[in-house]
């Protein structure tokens, strides 16, 4: 019997197929009215299909079994994948920018105006729903990739939506220097984005703590179940993709054998673990002569 395929690499796989699709309509929708915002925002699709590509690439990696030379697996791969995604996002808000300063210029009538919005409203409303899609299923399974996937489409239906508040006004109203005005905004917007998903990406490689709210919920467990214990002290905490890595000191009693300090361990490690599925627990084990003042740190 064929193994179950995992969710994330799922629908990364269809991430790929979508963002062709939707890339498709909006490059149709640029050739037919030769707006500069409608071809930023296509611009923009073709940067979603290779950062869909990246993320397949960095699930298929990371889903691996850890082995003799990644005793901690593969999962970090998913955060080298969300700061490529990050880096090609600036690069299309650059791009857009660069397109947009030229038609400043040189305002021009769209051709087929009415056609090429309504393809540019089809595109959108596709994306706004794998999007979100996505970011559910990312949430679900703790993915950096498929998170910083969904976060890149989201940013595309923004900027699809500026493109056609922006496109219906210059075209209603005449006013063509609309066009790259609103190409300029989306730009901006896209540019933020893409520096706040290198930003998160970096922390993660960089293997910092967990947020505050994930470490306090790792302390209550700890301190719900230490009887028997006397302390714990120097919490470390750092994940990498959907996995979350515990240390800390636990002092108990000089008299207590290794086998009841054993004991606590495994109650501890499983109260982890039902707080975090698929947690990581290092334990080290000291005597009393080791106890800090507050047990905590």
């Amino acid at each position: 019997m064929s193994a179950r395929p995992d969710p994330a690499l799922r629908m990364a796989r269809w991430s790929v197929a979508v963002g062709v699709a939707v890339f498709a309509i909006k490059w149709a929708a640029w050739r037919l009215t030769g707006s500069v915002a409608i071809y930023s925002d296509a611009l923009e699709s073709i940067v979603n299909i290779v950062a869909a590509v990246a993320a397949l690439i960095a699930l298929s990696v990371a889903v691996r079994p850890a082995d003799a030379t990644h005793p901690f697996g593969h999962t970090k791969a998913e955060y080298l994948s969300a700061v490529i995604e990050g880096a090609l996002i600036l690069f299309a808000a650059f791009e857009m920018l660069r397109a947009a300063w030229g038609r400043f210029a040189d305002p021009q009538p769209f051709d087929q105006p009415a056609l090429g919005l309504a393809l540019v409203a089809l595109a959108g409303g596709i994306m706004a729903c794998w999007a979100w899609l996505l970011l559910a299923q990312g949430r679900r399974s703790r993915s950096p990739a498929l998170v910083a996937d969904a976060w890149h489409l989201l940013s595309d239906v923004i900027s699809t939506a500026g493109v056609l508040l922006g496109a219906s006004l210059a075209w209603a109203l005449g006013w063509w220097w609309l066009d790259p005005a609103v190409a300029v905004l989306v730009a901006l917007n896209v540019l933020w984005i893409g520096l706040r998903l290198v930003r998160r990406s970096l922390g993660g490689l960089m293997d910092e703590a967990l947020p505050p709210e994930q470490v306090a919920r790792i302390r209550e467990a700890i301190e719900a179940n230490l009887d028997g214990a006397l302390e714990h002290h120097d919490l470390r905490t750092r994940s990498a993709g959907p996995r979350a890595f515990v240390e800390f000191h636990l002092v108990v009693p000089a008299a207590m054998t290794v086998e009841e300090a054993h004991a606590i361990t495994d109650r501890l490690e499983r109260a982890l673990e039902r707080a975090f599925p698929g947690a990581e627990t290092v334990i080290h084990v000291e005597p009393e002569s080791e106890a800090k003042r507050g047990g905590r740190g």
